[in-house]
């Protein structure tokens, strides 16, 4: 209900014409509901949502980027596909899920000096890979 209301503020207070939405972690389980349930946004990103509490919905509204971590210890492998399974049978919008190799958990928004010589190439195109999106829908 929270999301509704800033949707209407922003298009009817903002002249907002296009909406997208990011969320990380528990914000990217919210991403992929919203993209379930409302008319009103053109495009999300979902960084390492949990996937386990929307096993069983898959049909999206629009389209939606997810991003993983292929060693992250929230959200196993075995559900990524099995999310990707599940959108292959059920999804008519664009979707695209992106693992990246030896990130784990929370990869894509390390502050500077949490960030490892050997992650900052993941972090930099996880970056740009969510802006690309959102240029690519809004």
């Amino acid at each position: 209900r929270e999301a509704d209301v800033v949707l209407k503020y922003l298009r009817e207070q903002c002249g907002a014409k296009k909406i997208g939405v990011i969320g990380f972690c528990w914000g990217g389980a919210a991403v992929q509901h919203l993209m379930l349930k409302n008319p009103h946004i053109k495009t999300g990103v979902s960084l390492y949502g949990v996937i386990r509490f929307f096993e069983d919905r898959s049909n999206l509204l629009h389209p939606t980027f997810f991003i993983f971590a292929e060693k992250d210890d929230h959200i196993p492998l075995e559900q990524v596909t099995l999310l990707e399974q599940k959108l292959k049978q059920n999804c008519k919008v664009d979707y695209e899920i992106k693992i990246y190799p030896g990130q784990t958990h929370g990869f894509v928004h390390r502050k500077r000096e949490d960030i490892n010589p050997q992650d900052k190439p993941y972090i930099e195109e996880g970056r740009r890979d969510m802006i690309n999106w959102l240029n690519k829908y809004l």
